[in-house]
């Protein structure tokens, strides 16, 4: 239970903040409230693997460890048109966002204030052509889930809340909603 003194204080601060015109109440909320970095990352599955299956992977500066198709998002972007736009400069799919749908957990909150929105499709990597610009990306191939190459630790740590990796297991699943 709030103290008496405590909630009529906090009752006060809300009314004079509400009262207070909508561009001010944004800037000081952006100045109260911590600040993330939001970026986008595309889990593609081949859709003609069998077994375990197999996901496209990168090989980008300084090409030590494996990653995903990833980026930070633009300024007012759509998370999943980041995903889509990320997906074509650095290995040359291009999809619409429509394509692309929320993986689940679809948020996922990493220490030190970056946000990643995760999403996935699959398409046939028979006929699927990968272009790289050799700046940004290396390489990029498909790799079987059960053989994943070495991965950068932030990948390894990405997969794993998806159950893939070399860290599978070590992370909760999801709290599922229950939400009425």
């Amino acid at each position: 239970m709030i103290p008496r003194s405590r909630a009529t204080g906090r009752a006060i601060f809300y009314q004079a903040f509400y009262r207070l015109p909508l561009p001010v109440r944004r800037r000081l909320v952006k100045l109260a409230v911590p600040k993330y970095i939001v970026g986008a990352v595309t889990l593609v599955r081949d859709s003609e693997a069998t077994g375990a299956g197999r996901l496209l992977m990168l090989r980008q500066p300084p090409g030590k460890g494996w990653s995903l198709p990833a980026g930070l998002l633009n300024r007012a972007e759509p998370p999943v048109v980041g995903a889509a736009r990320e997906l074509f400069e650095e290995s040359g799919i291009r999809l619409a966002p429509s394509r692309l749908r929320p993986a689940v957990p679809n948020a996922i909150v990493h220490a030190k204030g970056w946000v990643d929105m995760v999403f996935e499709t699959e398409m046939p990597a028979s006929s699927t052509e990968l272009t790289v610009d050799g700046a940004e990306v290396f390489e990029a191939a498909w790799h079987p889930l059960d053989d994943l190459p070495k991965l950068t630790w932030p990948t390894a740590r990405l997969l794993a809340y998806y159950d893939i990796g070399p860290l599978a297991g070590q992370f909760p699943p999801p709290v599922p909603d229950t939400a009425p």
